[in-house]
């Protein structure tokens, strides 16, 4: 029990927490506004707008920043685990994202592959926009300044 206690006060993880939370009640209320559809699953989806793998990533760095210190080696492995997270989002799986549309196209609206039985199509909302990722940033270090504010 202990533990879990422990877990709850870690406020370094909550404000990670948050961002991320905050982030997908974002991309809920973009998929709304844009798409014009409810999609609560949107909060642990990839991809879209803002980014919530950015968001996390930065908070987390923010808030070790300000808790460990500019010196201290959480905050170095949070940048590093940073720079790593947003360049796959960005790079890595906005590529894959694109490749899915393609497949996706090919399996659905091409002759030779309609006889095929596919289940499902290919996620192709799994990376970021250079933006989405931007947005999501912002996102992290306005939520991280916030929670250290009212967790002090």
């Amino acid at each position: 029990m202990k533990y879990f206690i422990d877990l709850t006060n870690n406020k370094v993880l909550i404000i990670a927490a948050i961002a991320w939370f905050v982030a997908g009640v974002l991309k809920v209320l973009v998929e709304l506004r844009v798409n014009k559809k409810l999609t609560i699953s949107r909060v642990m989806g990839a991809g879209g707008m803002p980014s919530s793998h950015t968001s996390t990533v930065i908070a987390l760095a923010i808030a070790l920043l300000y808790y460990a210190g500019p010196e201290s080696f959480e905050f170095a492995i949070a940048v590093i685990f940073a720079i790593i997270v947003i360049h796959d989002a960005v790079g890595v799986r906005l590529e894959t994202g694109k490749q899915a549309k393609v497949l996706n196209t090919i399996m659905f609206e091409t002759e030779a592959f309609k006889e095929l039985d596919f289940e499902q199509q290919l996620k192709e909302y799994v990376g970021h926009t250079p933006f989405q990722a931007l947005v999501g940033a912002i996102v992290g270090i306005v939520v991280s300044i916030v929670m250290i504010l009212i967790l002090k």
